[in-house]
């Protein structure tokens, strides 16, 4: 597998090796569960405390405001249906984006189907430079009094954009409505402050910042406003009744120490993504002149890490390209030793072309004929130009062919 090139990091990260160890170190050694009054359980339990410590100090959060789940589908699921079906929730609308993941997406739909009403907010088109980011004035003119939820990711999984998110809570919290934010694809990425979000609900996986899989967490406000949250996962009681069942101990320490690391090094690892990320592009281009990039300008990406800085519309690592008259598929296929991505990873089983795509404008032949590249931490240059060259290679063999 030498000759393979990993260029999917919003599918999955490889595990950090210092995160691996920790695991390891959990299920052969520190191996007690959590629950357990005897030793065993104690260190465990210490060890799940001070990894949440870790994880609320990133976040700006308190540890007690952490629930851990088995990843950010659950955790997703937990905040919406956990919010929406609470007995003592009694308003019956939810707001949320076009462009969200499939894992907001589908419970919000369910959640439709028992009668709440919906409204999808449209995002603005590639011609606008705030492509991606949804409708301000459509989403602050659709939550009101009736608002359960607003749910709105913080960084897009396919065209990588930026939400701005102020304003979506001033409105949510001036109305007494609770404002949900999935930033799978942000946290450990860029800066992710509950505080200055102002979000009452937030989601992330480990997986996708060099952590285990299997583990995410629910953010969940405990101070200034109530959050009312109906279980989904009941017997045991653990994490206060709202996530019932054995903590995954190796999970949750491996999350803590993966983000971590993922802080600490978040200024030059950034910095040099967008590097790579840049110059994939400009290797691309400079073989296919008509190549068109989806979703939000890249060119800014070297001077601003800061998701509240305006300047920041998309994740410094991530590149989604419309290659002309030749569909992503065909081209993944051909160079099958450079990995990435026609769409959602979690939406790979279905045949649709992306819905990101289609709803910032691009046709179903223009979605179909895009793909989405992760660059991530271990990328090298010499990865990146190879990667480059086979695509360019198969593009130019398949536009032969037709």
């Amino acid at each position: 597998m030498n000759d393979l090139i990993y260029l999917d990091h919003h599918a999955t990260t490889p595990c950090d090796r210092r995160v691996a160890a920790v695991v390891q170190r959990m299920l052969l050694e520190d191996y007690g569960n959590a629950s357990s009054q005897h030793r065993f359980g104690q260190s465990a339990a210490d060890a799940v405390h001070s990894a949440a410590e870790t994880i609320a100090q990133a976040l700006a959060a308190q540890a007690t405001e952490l629930v851990f789940t088995s990843g950010a589908t659950e955790s997703n699921s937990l905040a919406l249906l956990g919010v929406c079906q609470h007995p003592r929730q009694k308003r019956r609308k939810i707001v949320t984006a076009v462009t969200e993941h499939p894992a907001v997406l589908d419970p919000i739909r369910r959640l439709e189907a028992d009668g709440f009403v919906v409204e999808r907010i449209a995002p603005y088109p590639q011609s606008d430079p705030n492509v991606g980011q949804v409708d301000e004035e459509a989403i602050l003119n659709a939550i009101d009094d009736q608002t359960a939820v607003v749910s709105v990711m913080l960084a897009n999984n396919e065209i990588g954009t930026i939400q701005p998110l102020r304003r979506v809570a001033e409105k949510c919290h001036q109305v007494g409505a609770l404002l949900h934010c999935d930033a799978t694809q942000a946290v450990g990425r860029i800066p992710v402050s509950v505080v200055d979000l102002d979000v009452d609900l937030l989601s992330a996986s480990a997986h996708k910042f060099y952590g285990p899989k299997g583990v995410g967490l629910l953010y969940i406000r405990q101070t200034g406003r109530r959050v009312r949250i109906r279980p989904q996962i009941e017997g045991g009681g653990q994490q206060r009744g709202l996530r019932s069942g054995t903590l995954n101990v190796p999970g949750i320490v491996g999350m803590g120490e993966a983000l971590k690391w993922a802080v600490e090094e978040m200024d030059t690892a950034t910095l040099r993504i967008a590097g790579l990320r840049q110059r994939l592009w400009d290797r691309l281009k400079s073989g296919i002149p008509e190549l068109v990039l989806n979703g939000p300008s890249i060119a800014d990406a070297n001077t601003s890490i800061s998701p509240t800085d305006s300047v920041l519309r998309r994740l410094h690592g991530n590149l989604n390209v419309m290659f002309p008259r030749v569909e992503g598929e065909a081209l993944m296929t051909t160079v099958p030793t450079v990995a990435c991505s026609s769409g959602s990873a979690c939406s790979s089983v279905d045949p649709a072309p992306s819905h990101v795509l289609m709803a910032i404008g691009c046709n179903e032949s223009q979605a179909r004929s895009s793909l989405r590249f992760g660059i991530g931490r271990p990328t090298t240059e010499q990865q990146t130009d190879e990667a480059a060259d086979r695509l360019l290679d198969a593009f130019h063999r398949l536009r032969q062919m037709v």
